[in-house]
């Protein structure tokens, strides 16, 4: 499971680091011909959807990696105390909820991706099918879900990087 998880990260990384290259690229070309190009920047119009598209993606694909790192907002003074009071197993209580949400979130991701395929809309921009807005959250969810269940497993501790100093 851990050279797996490890493979994982490295792909993640991997695309968000593209991914955001790619999108300041794209950016910095499209502001430049906003301001040289002249009548030539019409024709990128294209930028600024491609550039909104990859946004999604980047953010949904980084959701599973913030969680692994303790990036995700928790309220731990809160936890820890009804945790130690109640005797309560409460961070696997709340790796098995995270799990099943992140399950049914990209479940119903992959019933709207696969409805809107279906309905044929496609990007006048791009030319490109619709659905692949909702393969993101689809993709996003599945990653979160690996890390709850890893969490949950005891394959990863979640719970012990917190802040800055923990990089």
């Amino acid at each position: 499971m851990t050279a797996c998880l490890r493979l994982v990260r490295l792909l993640e990384r991997a695309c968000l680091v593209g991914l955001l290259l790619g999108m300041t690229a794209l950016f910095a070309f499209n502001v430049a011909m906003r301001l040289f190009g002249g009548a030539a920047a019409s024709g990128f119009g294209w930028i600024d959807e491609v550039v909104r598209l990859m946004n999604l993606y980047l953010v949904f694909l980084a959701a599973g990696l913030a969680l692994e790192r303790g990036k995700q907002v928790a309220v731990d003074s809160w936890r820890d105390r009804i945790a130690a009071r109640l005797h309560l197993p409460l961070r696997r209580i709340i790796d098995l909820c995270g799990l099943c949400f992140s399950l049914w979130m990209a479940w119903l991701a992959r019933d709207m991706a696969a409805f809107v395929f279906g309905t044929g809309q496609r990007s006048a921009t791009l030319d490109l099918a619709i659905g692949w807005i909702y393969v993101a959250p689809c993709a996003g969810f599945l990653l979160l879900a690996l890390r709850y269940g890893a969490s949950l497993a005891g394959s990863i501790d979640r719970f012990a990087l917190r802040g800055e100093a923990a990089e």
